[in-house]
């Protein structure tokens, strides 16, 4: 299984593709540098395989490379920093 995790400005969201396919994607509201994550979903086919686990984390991997910062309106997003603390230094308060 492979997973490519891509950003969609047009959609104002990162997508996962698994296999090609889309297996689920994150929302944001963009604020400058700083990216306000609303909401993720991943299609239950895709679900407890690591499949959003590989999205934020690939998300939160782009954001860093290019000197982004993030906003956690998300659940799933807030918990996957809380137990991945290398992350946390791209959160900041809402701007």
């Amino acid at each position: 299984m492979s997973f490519l995790v891509e950003e969609n400005p047009a959609q104002r969201r990162f997508e996962i593709l698994v296999d090609d396919a889309l297996a689920g994607f994150t929302e944001y509201v963009a604020r400058g540098e700083v990216l306000v994550f609303t909401h993720t979903q991943v299609d239950e086919r895709y679900q407890n395989m690591g499949v959003g686990s590989a999205l934020i984390g690939g998300t939160l991997d782009q954001i860093r490379e290019r000197g982004g910062r993030v906003v956690t309106q998300c659940e799933f997003m807030t918990r996957f920093i809380q137990r991945h603390p290398e992350y946390a230094d791209l959160v900041v308060a809402e701007p």
